[in-house]
């Protein structure tokens, strides 16, 4: 992200002294826990340290970010970034690797569409088959009880991304 590395070195942020993590934060909208998260897990090199112990990043931290970012955007784990990443840091083009990953990524909605299509055949068949049957006797109600309809849309890590945060309530009942 060469504006915020630009606007950091133009600004004077971090004074000569590096980037303090609040700061990095702020210049690229990424949070601190996820920064501190980032330098765990290998996407950000470990920063030196200031003599008071603060963290002091230099302004190219911004760039690398701003990859994690665009990369995220493009359907990759942070996993799959780190190892891109990795790959960089050792020399090697992570290129062919990172078309290899996009080409399969490009498969999954293609697949997605194909079972919500099949899923709403189902329920399009179910809710036909339910209006001629009107009620059902059951348990709680005998329409559910009786329906042979699965859940035609698999739910994965990668599908999930883009979608409403789910509640508490909803997480721990799945």
């Amino acid at each position: 992200m060469r504006t915020a590395t630009s606007r950091a070195q133009r600004t004077g942020a971090g004074g000569g002294r590096g980037l303090r993590i609040g700061e990095v934060a702020r210049l690229s909208g990424v949070s601190v826990e996820a920064l501190r998260f980032y330098e765990k897990s290998g996407l950000l090199d470990k920063p030196p340290r200031t003599y008071g112990g603060y963290r002091a990043y230099g302004p190219e931290v911004l760039d690398r970010l701003a990859f994690v970012k665009r990369a995220q955007s493009l359907g990759f784990s942070l996993t799959e970034i780190k190892r891109v990443i990795d790959d960089a840091r050792r020399g090697a083009s992570p290129c062919a690797e990172v078309r290899e990953i996009v080409t399969r990524r490009l498969a999954e909605p293609d697949e997605r569409l194909r079972e919500m299509r099949r899923y709403r055949k189902g329920l399009a068949g179910t809710l036909e088959e339910w209006d001629k049957r009107g009620h059902a006797p059951g348990h709680i109600c005998g329409l559910i009880e009786g329906s042979h309809v699965e859940r035609g849309v698999k739910e994965t890590k990668k599908s999930r991304v883009g979608k409403p945060a789910q509640s508490r309530h909803d997480q721990h009942n799945r």
